[in-house]
């Protein structure tokens, strides 16, 4: 194994042990005393039958992601010649070899196999060769690859959605993240996850740009994080607060076994620069998975079915969605069925409201939440990939809704972080916004009060405003304590 050429994968197909494999069958069927024969020495066994030094090259299945040592047909037709030239009789090619499709693309490394010691070393490659395929099938959103892993109810799905500065794309505004442990929910029988009950979240937002700088093409909204308590760090902090979290959640770094823990964010890319940039070290072994990949796969493949397309389409002109088109969060979370309503995702049904001028429709989009909050969109994120892989089941979460932190509050407080202050903002009470509506519920004592604004260039389409209104807090408040239910955590309120 001292040679090293690189060669193309296409036409190295045959499982070189399932050649002899299939020699001894082919012998056994048709009766023939290979072991009498001149020749029969070279099938006495396995390592007898390496000595003709096999060309070979490791491989993945394209289907099932197995690794082999494979070798090409002429490579067979070699063998069955000298045979034939040595000592006198012909043999013909045995039926049932195991063909492999390879997966690979690039060229591989040529290796020559002439005893077992040789093969036993190319052998204890292959591992290595599946999870660097495997990686690479989960990264472009390969279907049956995701699904697998989802199957296999033994993964920890971080989903994390960064927000930063239009400016200067190095200027990290916000981080959100939500996590489901399907290991240990499955363990604990709590199957499907609820999001609402067993997603570990969190949303952070950056101390040194609140209010300081604002996106203008696209406005972020820090202050409605819609499933749990905002948290202020200091800029320096944040990288070390995701290290710490994925930590939490990684199995330790292989060359050979694929990581518990599987990234997830839509448009996976920009994520990844920003870690980078921050220095955040993630396992080598750590699966990526790009949702706007998986979901345009499952489309180009015929999974999800006929769809119109949201960019192009119109009220009364609805046009047919095309092929590797790539769908937005907050589109793709209105083409998914409502676990509310299941014929939400019926193809004449989406065509029926765009004629009727009713577009887009509304989906699996949670009432009361705004995109592009980190931590709403890291949730959405999670819970829409939930969707794609097991609808049934699934309950629909129900958004939180609260007002700005008075600490953050233009005027008070000179404008500067009080950290006394901020400890009693997030001990403020939420008012639950329910299925089907997007204003909170009525006001009562103890929880807060949110005064109508005035609408301004930066408000949502959903009808909330750009975070920045002001809040009143009633006079008789109560605070929440936190109970863990399977592997989340929900707000209780304490009399």
């Amino acid at each position: 194994m001292s040679d090293f050429t690189l060669v193309d994968p296409r036409g190295w197909e045959y499982d070189l042990h399932s050649v002899y494999s299939a020699y001894i069958g082919y012998f056994q069927v048709n009766n023939i005393n290979w072991y009498d024969r001149s020749w029969g020495h070279l099938f006495s066994s396995f390592e007898d039958f390496l000595t003709f030094s096999w060309p070979c090259i490791t491989c993945t299945d394209v289907w099932t992601g197995r690794a082999h040592i494979v070798t090409r047909l002429n490579s067979i037709g070699a063998f069955l010649k000298m045979i034939k030239t040595r000592f006198g009789e012909t043999l013909p090619q045995a039926p049932n070899i195991l063909q492999v499709q390879p997966f690979e693309t690039s060229q591989r490394p040529l290796r020559t196999i002439s005893d077992h010691a040789s093969y036993k070393r190319l052998h204890s490659t292959l591992a290595a060769a599946v999870l660097s395929a495997l990686k690479q099938r989960v990264r472009t959103g390969e279907p049956k690859a995701v699904r697998e892993l989802w199957a296999a109810r033994d993964r920890t799905f971080l989903a994390i959605d960064f927000e930063w500065s239009e400016r200067n794309e190095k200027s990290c505004l916000e981080w959100g993240y939500a996590a489901v442990r399907c290991g240990h929910l499955e363990a604990l029988g709590h199957w499907p996850p609820q999001p609402d009950s067993n997603y570990r979240k969190g949303h952070y937002i950056v101390q040194e740009y609140v209010d300081k700088v604002i996106n203008k093409h696209c406005p972020t909204h820090p202050w409605q994080y819609s499933f749990g308590d905002s948290q202020v760090c200091a800029k320096v902090k944040l990288p070390q607060i995701i290290q710490a979290i994925i930590s939490s959640l990684a199995s330790p770094d292989s060359e050979t076994t694929p990581n518990t823990l599987v990234l997830v964010a839509h448009g996976i890319s920009g994520d990844l620069n920003r870690m980078e940039e921050m220095k955040i070290k993630l396992p080598h072994n750590m699966l990526v998975l790009d949702t706007a990949s998986f979901e345009r796969a499952l489309f180009s493949g015929g999974f999800r079915g006929t769809m119109i397309d949201p960019h192009t389409s119109t009220p009364g002109n609805p046009k047919p969605r095309t092929p590797g088109s790539t769908l937005s969060l907050e589109n793709l979370l209105r083409s998914l069925p409502s676990p509310s309503d299941p014929q939400s995702h019926n193809p004449a049904l989406q065509t029926q409201v765009l004629v009727q001028g009713q577009f887009p429709q509304p989906g699996a989009m949670v009432p009361g939440v705004v995109m592009h909050n980190s931590g709403n969109d890291a949730f959405m994120c999670l819970y829409a990939l939930q969707l794609l892989l097991e609808p049934n089941g699934t309950g629909a979460p129900v958004a939180q809704r609260k007002v700005r932190p008075i600490s953050f509050v233009p005027g008070m407080n000179g404008g500067k972080l009080s950290p006394s202050a901020l400890a009693g903002d997030f001990a403020q009470l939420y008012s639950y916004t329910g299925p089907g509506s997007t204003s909170p519920g009525p006001t009562r004592s103890g929880m807060l009060s949110v005064p109508p604004q005035s609408p301004n260039k930066h408000t949502h389409a959903n009808g909330n405003g750009n975070g920045h209104g002001h809040g009143t807090v009633g006079k008789s408040s109560r605070r929440l304590s936190a109970m863990p239910t399977g592997d989340g955590w929900s707000s209780v309120r304490r009399g």
